[in-house]
C-alpha cells in the first residue's frame, strides 16, 4: 500500500503544479498530509523524471516551465495459471490467460 500512497500523493502534487496552485511547501505539506521534506521529496522526484519545476515567490506557487506529462497506469492481476482477473482502475475485468505469467 505504500507504493500506492506514493503514486496518489505525488499525482496531487502534479495537479496542484498544474494549475499553479501549490502555495508554500508548508502549505502543500499540510494538504499532502505530509512533512516539509517529503514535499521537497516529491517535488525532487518530479525533476528526476525530466519536469522543469520553479516557484514564484509572489504568487507563492510551483509551476512548470514547460509542460510536464505525468500519467500513471497500474493493473493487479489475481487468480490461477489459466483464468485471472484483472483489477483495473476500479474496474473488473474476468477472462482466461493466453500466455504464460511472467516471472
Amino acid at each position: 500500500m505504500k507504493n500506492l500512497t506514493h503514486i496518489e500523493r505525488i499525482t496531487r502534487l502534479h495537479h496542484l503544479i498544474r494549475m499553479e496552485f501549490t502555495g508554500t511547501p508548508g502549505e502543500i505539506a499540510e494538504r499532502l498530509e505530509v512533512s516539509d521534506r517529503t514535499v521537497y521529496y516529491l517535488l525532487d522526484q518530479l525533476r528526476d523524471y525530466g519536469a522543469q519545476i520553479k516557484y514564484d515567490r509572489s504568487r507563492r506557487t510551483y509551476f512548470y516551465e514547460e509542460e510536464f506529462i505525468l500519467e500513471v497506469n497500474f493493473s493487479i492481476c489475481i487468480g490461477a495459471l489459466d483464468e485471472v482477473t484483472e483489477i483495473l482502475e476500479g474496474s473488473y475485468l474476468k477472462g482466461k490467460r493466453t500466455s504464460p505469467p511472467e516471472s
